[in-house]
């Protein structure tokens, strides 16, 4: 065999063998990110919430309910879903399962597209071209009415084009959330307006996370905004990172906590799923995040702070 054919044959292998990798290694190894975020009002306790989304959940997915369902074990003080978590019309039944024991957590959840609809199968160089090129095409209708009462019923709160005052930990939390930015059924005008100053935090919630909707966020004095859909890129570059987020947001916030404007914080969840139709993981494990949320720094003479990037600690 000569040097070009031996070439060829390895890069075949290697090819091979990083499909065979992402299709049945790394899809599957579960992941729990945690970081500390400085964005609750001075003198607040610490809060420990527990971010969960994307799962899009199969019948037959075991291994993922039972992993899910375990993170019980971590005794959050609040849990935040933030949508896709069907990829199946039979699908409600194990949603519930995997967050059966978090159900009995303060929880709140907005949905997103595959929750909605179900996910079809089309050419993988869609997925990579920028979202605003690309034309939607829904799937047939999901049953999320009967996972939204499921959730409700254990205790959980819709926060679709909702403002609400919740106690956590002791402490009120003012939250607002959107429908889902990428079928644009975001109506951020049913939420716009000051939050409640007083509240230990103001915390926004988004399927996808859409510069047109962290940026009113921001505006009105949120501290902090929780939002999934990007799957961290779901195929990821070592040096270089995701090569698409799937929205309108830039690539170096596809996952992981990050600034957006002077002193709003945001969590971007790489979630816990793929689509059916590409049920792959490069460099981007399927994740769930404990975040632990701490009072805003206070610069004496200076009055409060909104943090600053060397101030947050990841693991």
């Amino acid at each position: 065999m000569n040097k070009l054919g031996r070439a060829l044959l390895a890069t075949t292998a290697l090819g091979a063998a990083t499909v065979a990798y992402a299709a049945g290694i790394e899809r599957r190894h579960w992941t729990l990110r945690t970081a500390t975020v400085p964005v609750l009002s001075p003198g607040a306790k610490p809060i420990r919430v527990l971010h969960i989304s994307d799962l899009h959940m199969t019948p037959n997915q075991v291994s993922k309910q039972r992993w899910v369902a375990a993170l019980a074990d971590l005794n959050p003080d609040l849990v935040v879903n933030t949508g896709d978590n069907l990829a199946h019309k039979d699908a409600v039944p194990g949603v519930l399962r995997a967050l059966g024991p978090l159900l009995d957590k303060p929880g709140l959840f907005v949905f997103g597209s595959n929750d909605y609809y179900a996910p079809r199968l089309k050419n993988p160089v869609r997925y990579l071209l920028p979202s605003s090129k690309t034309k939607r095409i829904h799937g047939v209708t999901l049953p999320w009415r009967d996972l939204r009462a499921g959730m409700i019923e254990r205790g959980w709160e819709d926060m679709t084009h909702v403002r609400r005052t919740i106690t956590v930990n002791g402490q009120n939390i003012f939250v607002a959330g959107v429908d889902d930015p990428h079928l644009k059924r975001d109506r951020y005008v049913d939420i716009a307006g000051t939050p409640d100053p007083n509240a230990a935090l103001r915390l926004g919630i988004t399927h996808s996370p859409e510069p047109r909707v962290l940026d009113p966020f921001a505006a009105d004095g949120y501290d902090f905004v929780m939002a999934g859909h990007t799957h961290g890129g779901q195929l990821r570059v070592p040096f270089y990172g995701a090569l698409v987020t799937n929205c309108e947001l830039d690539r170096g916030r596809a996952r992981g906590v990050s600034r957006w404007g002077s002193h709003m914080w945001m969590n971007v969840s790489a979630g816990m799923g793929t689509s059916p139709y590409a049920p792959v993981r490069f460099c981007c494990p399927p994740e769930a995040s404990l975040l632990t949320l701490v009072p805003r720094p206070v610069t004496p003479g200076q009055g409060e702070t909104r943090g600053s990037d060397s101030e947050l600690a990841r693991t």
